[in-house]
């Protein structure tokens, strides 16, 4: 399967625009934005859980990434809010569930092949944050307030993906939970809107990929 699996070109998949897609797992459905492979796959995804939903154990062999957006994610290590931000490197393992239900944004298959660094943070009552960085790539969260402009420096490639509020780009909208992919070699600006916005963004990490 391919989703958007152009690297060399702009994407944007809005939220209220796409439908969910059921999973192999009960209760569990999916919005894919970009995919290269069957089940096992390099892969962007928001994946929603209802309440009592839980996925089989598994082994991250390319590592997981994932940010909650609603409701709260559960696995062995704990439990996980809206706002949490979780790193869970290649080898590592869990079996993931959701007892009230909770909506995640998730990467699959993209950490570097040595990282073994395991994160849990959470973007809740903080600004403008750094929330890890190595070699490979870079990821942050940005609180803008109305009007305030973000440069997007797409160099190696950006993704962007909006927590709450919107903002334009090259003249298109996005609001709760749009994402937008900027191919490397490329520069933009965004401009948040009159609520102001709060987006996650992901640079350094696409230029393999073209």
């Amino acid at each position: 399967m391919k989703i958007n699996a152009d690297f060399t070109k702009r994407v944007a998949v809005h939220f209220d625009q796409t439908d969910w897609v059921a999973s192999p797992a009960a209760g569990v459905e999916r919005k894919m934005l970009d995919r290269i492979g069957g089940e096992v796959a390099r892969a962007t995804t928001i994946v929603r859980f209802a309440p009592g939903s839980a996925f089989a154990p598994h082994t991250h062999d390319g590592g997981e990434e994932y940010l909650v957006l609603d409701g709260v994610f559960q696995d062995e290590t704990g439990d996980f809010p809206a706002g949490s931000y979780v790193r869970n490197p290649p080898t590592s393992s869990h079996t993931p569930s959701a007892r009230e239900g909770a909506t995640i944004l998730v990467k699959l298959h993209q950490f570097d092949p040595a990282d073994r660094t395991e994160l849990r943070r959470s973007i809740n009552g903080k600004g403008n944050a750094q929330l890890f960085k190595d070699a490979h790539e870079e990821v942050r969260v940005f609180n803008l307030t109305a009007g305030e402009t973000l440069e997007l420096d797409a160099t190696e490639g950006l993704e962007l993906f909006v927590i709450e509020g919107s903002l334009q780009e090259s003249g298109e909208e996005f609001t709760n939970w749009d994402w937008l992919r900027l191919p490397p070699g490329t520069r933009s600006t965004a401009t948040a809107g009159t609520s102001g916005a709060r987006v996650w963004t992901k640079t350094g990490h696409l230029a393999q990929m073209v």
